[in-house]
């Protein structure tokens, strides 16, 4: 179909918008890629913008030579496959009972559940809790209160509502009980909407710095992001550049005389590394994605 004039100037102008707000969004990302690969020094006299003048590898060879940073990157990894994995798991067998018709006052406990979104106990009875539980310092207390998402849950429910009765019929007369109808059958239609609230799941537990700000003071079972939070928050770069030579002074001056790292670029490289996993997950759960999203949007 042919456009008209007033059609194409339009499409130009939304087109220009997009290009604007994608470029609004993305460079500060970009800027500190650039940041992250340029000289400290050099960085310092400004200028730095689309690429590094002098580039150096110097803040990610100290980023992946601590052993803080090291331990702390392995800990995000366990509690984001963990967490991930048994909250989907949990929150799907809780839907999936919740949808089944036959079950007494499943309408009440929807309801109970979605109370829950709306009027929280809030951070001191949670942290009375957690405590009683003896979750204090406990690297549980990054899984076992996200065990349960309510908006998933409901993501789910409504997908499960909409099943065929045929598929329990016809699973029961095999012989199969209601764990065996969702492990064997439903599970393997779930597919789109199990990858696209696993990925919700993942961006949580991989960037959540608060919890452990709250409930972790073991430097050991430090999550990555809380470790980052720290970094921006105090002295603690200073502490990694000291690290990275041994503490000697000789080694540290010279290394402040080469200007190759500052507090700034190394910042700038631990946010880099922090974030470039999660990023790329992104293309393996595309396909997943739109289509988990659609059928949540219309069945919900």
């Amino acid at each position: 179909m042919k456009l008209s004039a007033s059609d194409k100037i339009t499409q130009a102008v939304i087109g220009a918008l997009l290009l604007l707000l994608g470029f609004v969004t993305l460079y500060p990302f970009w800027n500190s890629v650039v940041i992250s690969l340029n000289a400290a020094g050099d960085t310092s006299l400004g200028g730095v913008t689309f690429w590094p003048r002098v580039f150096t590898l110097a803040n990610y060879k100290v980023v992946f030579s601590d052993n803080r940073l090291l331990g702390a990157f392995a800990i995000t990894i366990l509690r984001t496959v963990l967490g991930t994995t048994l909250s989907v798991l949990f929150t799907m067998m809780l839907a999936y009972g919740l949808s089944r018709k036959n079950v007494m006052f499943h309408k009440f406990y929807m309801l109970f559940f979605v109370f829950t979104m709306f009027f929280q106990g809030g951070l001191i009875p949670s942290f009375l809790i957690n405590r009683s539980l003896g979750l204090m310092d406990n690297f549980l207390v990054l899984i076992v209160p996200f065990l349960i998402n309510v908006w998933n849950m409901i993501i789910f429910y409504s997908f499960f509502r909409e099943l065929p009765d045929g598929i329990e019929e016809s699973a029961k007369v095999d012989g199969c009980n209601q764990f065996g109808i969702l492990f064997r059958i439903v599970i393997h239609v779930s597919g789109p909407i199990i990858a696209t609230l696993s990925l919700f799941a993942a961006i949580f537990h991989w960037n959540d710095w608060f919890t452990a700000s709250i409930y972790i003071n073991n430097q050991h079972l430090m999550p990555v992001q809380s470790l980052l939070q720290q970094i921006l928050n105090s002295n603690l770069a200073s502490e990694l550049l000291r690290s990275s030579v041994g503490g000697n002074a000789a080694a540290l001056a010279a290394l402040d005389r080469s200007k190759t790292i500052s507090t700034q670029s190394l910042t700038m490289a631990i946010m880099i590394t922090t974030t470039i996993p999660i990023i790329m997950v992104y293309p393996f759960l595309q396909k997943y994605f739109v289509k988990g999203v659609m059928v949540g949007s219309i069945k919900g």
